[in-house]
């Protein structure tokens, strides 16, 4: 700690400031269907699922970093929200609104932290390396257990059809190709049980 506390100051005021990622909605339901989740509750999921399926991905991964990515890279939808994963108009200023929230939230931390930070969650947004592609893989893939456990949850409120799920979705594949074909297999059922609207 610096001897005037400012270090450990900067860090309390970040931790505070992230508490708010508990107020972003997603659109997705719990899998009991009582309500959306938050955003920080997919974070803690999805870094859990990174530990229960790090076996599954294609390549070795370094799972620390993986779970450190999969907790940094919401924490700009605190000032961007949640972009609807299908919401075109939407994705159009996405990077440019997470970009600034990225810069501004990050560098509320003492500048190291920022900055491996910010790596974290460029490393993530790119998604080239094996990790970022075994990172994305679940964030993807935890969305259809709840839909499939929702009746369809957002693909059938939103009138989604099969071939722009798998657009979505394929990137699994990239980075745990067992995971993608179980994933397959649910949505192979999703379009059996009408929970996915007929192709155009």
């Amino acid at each position: 700690m610096n001897d005037d506390g400012s270090r450990l100051l900067a860090q309390l005021a970040f931790l505070r400031e992230v508490d708010r990622l508990k107020t972003v909605l997603r659109r997705t339901r719990l899998m009991d269907g009582s309500r959306q989740e938050n955003s920080a509750e997919h974070s803690w999921h999805i870094a859990l699922a990174a530990m229960v399926l790090a076996e599954h991905s294609n390549m070795t991964v370094d799972l620390g970093r993986v779970i450190k990515m999969l907790l940094m890279h919401d924490i700009v939808e605190i000032d961007a929200g949640d972009t609807f994963a299908y919401d075109m108009a939407g994705k159009a200023s996405q990077a440019e609104r997470e970009n600034l929230a990225a810069a501004r939230l990050f560098g509320i931390l003492p500048p190291d932290q920022a900055a491996e930070f910010l790596e974290l969650w460029a490393e993530f947004e790119a998604g080239e390396t094996a990790e970022a592609k075994f990172a994305t893989a679940l964030d993807r893939l935890i969305p259809v257990l709840q839909n499939a456990a929702n009746e369809g949850g957002t693909w059938r409120a939103h009138g989604l059809h099969r071939g722009m799920v798998n657009t979505r979705l394929r990137p699994i594949g990239d980075g745990a190709a067992a995971v993608w074909a179980y994933v397959e297999t649910v949505l192979d059922e999703a379009q059996a049980l009408d929970y996915l609207a007929p192709e155009p």
